[in-house]
C-alpha cells in the first residue's frame, strides 16, 4: 500500500507486527506482510521488488485510493483493476499508452485505470483520461511493471476516494480517513477467504 493511511486499518485489526522500518515500513502476520511504499510509480516499484526479493511472496495484492475519472462512480465504491495504463509514459516511438495486465481474480467488479505521477484533480484533465480509462491512480503501473519481471502474480483492488466533484488534496485526504475501513473489511470478507482456500 502506498501510504500508512491506508494500511493503518489492515495493521491495527490483523495484528501485524513492524519487522522493517527502511529502506521501507514492512509489517507481518500469519497471512503475510504489508508494504508502505510511499506515493507513485517508482516507489511502488522499488517496493514491490524489495518484498520479492526479501519476503519471497507468493502472491501480491494491491490495495489503495484511486480517482474517479468520470460521474456516476461514488466515494467508498471498491473495484478491481483489470488493466492499467501508464499515460503519462507513452512508448517512444507509436507513442502508444503503456499497458499491463494483473491477475484477475473472478467475482470482483474490474475497471480500467490509469497510472501516473502527477495527480489528476481538475474535472478536465479527468475528462481526457476517462475517454478510455475509468480510475486513475499513482501506482498500478510501477508494481505491476516489477511483479511483471519476476513473474509474482498480482491483483490490485482500489477504493474511489475522490470523483470529478473533488478537485483538493484536502478533500481526498479526509475521504481516505473515513473509506480505509471499508477497504480493510472488504479483504477481511471477500479476499481473504479466497486465499485461505
Amino acid at each position: 500500500m502506498a501510504t500508512h493511511l491506508e494500511a493503518s486499518p489492515f495493521i491495527k485489526n490483523m495484528f501485524m507486527d513492524k519487522v522493517q522500518d527502511k529502506p521501507f515500513p514492512v509489517y507481518e502476520c500469519e497471512h503475510g506482510h504489508c508494504i508502505i511504499s510511499g506515493i507513485g510509480k517508482a516507489a511502488a516499484a522499488m517496493a514491490a521488488l524489495h518484498l520479492i526479493e526479501n519476503y519471497k511472496p507468493d502472491y501480491i495484492l494491491n490495495f489503495g485510493a484511486a480517482g474517479a475519472l468520470r460521474k456516476g462512480f461514488h466515494v467508498g465504491e471498491i473495484f478491481q483493476v483489470e488493466e492499467v495504463w501508464e499515460h503519462d509514459r507513452p512508448h517512444l516511438i507509436s507513442k502508444k499508452k503503456r499497458s499491463y495486465k494483473p491477475e484477475i481474480i473472478e467475482g470482483f467488479p474490474g475497471l480500467v485505470c490509469a497510472t501516473g505521477d502527477v495527480p489528476v484533480l481538475a474535472e478536465s484533465d479527468r475528462a481526457v483520461l476517462g475517454a478510455g480509462a475509468a480510475l486513475v491512480d499513482m501506482e498500478g503501473a510501477g508494481l505491476l511493471q516489477a511483479t511483471s519481471l519476476y513473474g509474482v502474480p498480482a491483483s490490485l483492488f482500489k477504493i474511489i476516494t475522490d470523483t470529478p466533484d473533488h478537485e483538493t488534496d484536502g478533500e481526498i485526504i479526509d475521504n481516505i480517513r473515513a473509506t480505509r475501513d471499508l477497504l480493510f473489511r472488504f479483504y477481511e470478507k471477500s479476499l481473504l477467504p479466497f486465499f485461505e482456500d
